[in-house]
C-alpha cells in the first residue's frame, strides 16, 4: 500500500502517545450499509418467534450465509468489519447445524409447542439472534449507521436499561 493512501485513511494524529484513527475507506461503508440494509429485510432476525415457520427461518438463514460470503470476499480478512460478518456467519452456520436441513424431527416438529424440537429450534434461533444483534450493533456504531426500528429490537440493551425491580423506586401501599 502507497502512503498516499495510507495518509487518505487517516482522520487524526494526537502526540505525545502518537495515537492514531483510521478512516473506514467507501468500499466499507457501501458494505456496511448494504449489511444493515439486507438484515433490516430479513424477518428471521426478529419476527415474534409464535409467528415463525421452521422451513422458511431455515431457508432464511441460508441464504443470509450467502449474502454474508459473498460480502466477505470483498474485504480485507483483517478489518473488524469482516471479523463481525465472519461471527455472524458462524452463528448461521451453528444455527443450520443444531436444526438441520433435512427433514428432521426438529424442524418437522419444531412448530408444535411444549415438542422438545421447538425447545432446539427456538432456543438455537435465540442465539443467532442474539450474535447479530451484538455484531450488526457494532456495525453500526464503526460506521454510524441507523438501523429500523423492527431489527433495532434484537441489539444488545443499554447498560442502563432495566426492567429489574432492584432498580425501580418501592410502591407505597
Amino acid at each position: 500500500m502507497k502512503f498516499s493512501e495510507i495518509a487518505n485513511r487517516l482522520t487524526g494524529i494526537s502526540t505525545p502517545l502518537l495515537g492514531v484513527s483510521w478512516q473506514p475507506t467507501d468500499l466499507e461503508v457501501s458494505a456496511a450499509r448494504r449489511v444493515i440494509t439486507y438484515m433490516e429485510d430479513r424477518r428471521v432476525l426478529y419476527t415474534p418467534e409464535s409467528l415463525e415457520v421452521p422451513s422458511h427461518c431455515v431457508q432464511s438463514v441460508l441464504e443470509i450465509r450467502h449474502f454474508l460470503t459473498g460480502e466477505l470476499g470483498k474485504l480485507d480478512k483483517a478489518s473488524e468489519f469482516a471479523a463481525s460478518l465472519r461471527a455472524m456467519r458462524a452463528a448461521s452456520r451453528k444455527f443450520m447445524e443444531r436444526v438441520g436441513t433435512d427433514g428432521r424431527e426438529v424442524i418437522l416438529h419444531a412448530h408444535h409447542q411444549g415438542h422438545w424440537a421447538s425447545w432446539t429450534f427456538y432456543s438455537a434461533l435465540g442465539e443467532m439472534r442474539g450474535m447479530f444483534g451484538i455484531h450488526l450493533a457494532k456495525i453500526a456504531a464503526e460506521f454510524k449507521l441507523d438501523i429500523e426500528d423492527r431489527l433495532a429490537e434484537i441489539l444488545p440493551a443499554r447498560a442502563t436499561d432495566s426492567d429489574d425491580d432492584d432498580h425501580r423506586p418501592a410502591r407505597r401501599r
